[in-house]
This record gives structure tokens, sequence and C-alpha cells, in this order.
């Protein structure tokens, strides 16, 4: 299946978001987060997987931002 680059949201199933735009993968791997390749990354949405790392709701809407483009500030890893 062919990545797109579209937009995404806090509330898309991972999976779905990492099929959706090829940063999602990128920026995830980065913060140490193998989403990919967990079996939740259907079920969960990245808001979810990234509270569930220890992310604040500010710093997932930074990183959808980031994600998006719309943002030049990185997550940085805790």
């Amino acid at each position: 299946m062919k990545i797109q680059n579209k937009k995404i949201s806090k509330d898309m199933p991972i999976i779905e978001a990492i099929m959706a735009n090829e940063k999602v993968a990128e920026v995830l791997f980065g913060l140490g987060f193998h989403c990919a390749g967990c079996g939740m990354a259907q079920y969960e949405t990245l808001e979810q997987g990234c509270l569930a790392h220890g992310m604040s709701k500010g710093e997932v809407d930074k990183l959808i931002k980031e994600i998006n483009g719309e943002s030049k500030k990185k997550v940085k890893k805790k």
C-alpha cells in the first residue's frame, strides 16, 4: 500500500496514520516508540499511544503539528 502524505490527526488509529503520512513512523521511532510493530497500532489512536508512553496532551498536539509540517520545533524524547 502506498503512503499518501495526508494530514493526520491525533484521533487516527496509529497504523492508519503511519500509512497516511510517511513522517509518522519516522517521528515515532525517533521518540523511541515502536508503534509500527505493535499489535495495538490498529486499535489505538496516536493520542492514546503517545499518552501511554508518557506524553502530555500538549506534547501530543505539538507532535501532530510537527508531523503535519505546521511547526518547526521538534518534540523531544523525555
